[in-house]
């Protein structure tokens, strides 16, 4: 049971979630079945392949994006579960990377104890390569992020860099936003207040408690919200007064999604 910003009190998981839509079920099909030659040979072959569980694509999409680090250059490094698997690739490949900017205290601590420097994003002047993970991402490169509560430095240092590369396994691949619930960074005294506007935008917001993000503030998972137009709901939720930011990337979304699926990961361009 969780509460709700307004003292509702909610099923976990009672949201409810959109249905699907001819994009998303040609994205499942993709995602899942291979192409009828391979499937063909496989067959023909007797081929009994084991499914990847979702660290494992996970592991091989953070170990393929070592491949965009600059040698020598600071590296923009996001947060997430995905994130510390490339953080773990970075240490063993042992690229010349000293210095790098930082989305959260996590990523920070996992980067200083493989020797690299974290620096003030104000005393960098040149981020060629941003990345980090998604929560969700659809077919115009736009996200969901901030299911770990490091939305607001991730949207900064994603301004700031040249290229955002994105990595994902196939799970976070999307049709449309909105699935996964959107976070909401918000000012702690304004929570009831942008709550309320949330709700008016046909959300269901949901208090993350016990949730205090690196910059002091709380976070409003909004369940329920149809997001048809990134940029537009992105630009909508950021003038309502008391947020900091939303979990949208729309305006700045990624440059590259390497996408981790069965049959190995996908370089993807915007």
């Amino acid at each position: 049971m969780a509460t709700s910003p307004l003292g509702l009190r909610l099923l976990q998981g009672a949201a409810p979630s959109d249905p699907a839509t001819g994009v998303d079920a040609f994205l499942a099909g993709d995602r899942f079945r291979p192409p009828a030659n391979i499937a063909a040979e496989r067959a023909d072959d007797g081929w009994r392949g084991a499914v990847k569980t979702q660290q494992e694509l996970k592991r091989e999409v953070a170990a393929a994006a070592l491949r965009f680090v600059q040698p020598g250059k600071v590296l923009g490094v996001g947060t997430g579960s995905t994130v510390d698997l490339f953080i773990d690739a970075l240490a063993a490949a042992k690229l010349d990377v000293t210095k790098a900017v930082s989305s959260s205290e996590r990523s920070t601590a996992k980067l200083a104890a493989i020797g690299v420097e974290v620096l003030d994003l104000n005393d960098v002047e040149d981020l060629p390569v941003y990345i980090d993970g998604a929560d969700e991402i659809d077919p115009g490169f736009h996200m969901i992020k901030g299911g770990g509560a490091a939305l607001t430095r991730e949207k900064i240092i994603a301004a700031v860099a040249t290229t955002f590369v994105c990595i994902a396994d196939a799970s976070k691949r999307v049709g449309m936003l909105g699935r996964f619930p959107l976070p909401v960074e918000v000012i702690p005294m304004a929570r009831a207040h942008v709550a309320r506007e949330l709700v008016r935008l046909g959300g269901q917001p949901l208090w993350r408690e016990g949730t205090v993000t690196d910059n002091g503030n709380v976070v409003l998972d909004v369940h329920g919200l149809s997001i048809p137009d990134p940029v537009a709901t992105e630009a909508r939720i950021d003038r309502i007064v008391g947020v900091v930011t939303n979990g949208l990337f729309a305006t700045r979304g990624a440059d590259v999604l390497l996408l981790g699926e069965s049959d190995g990961v996908r370089e993807l361009r915007r």
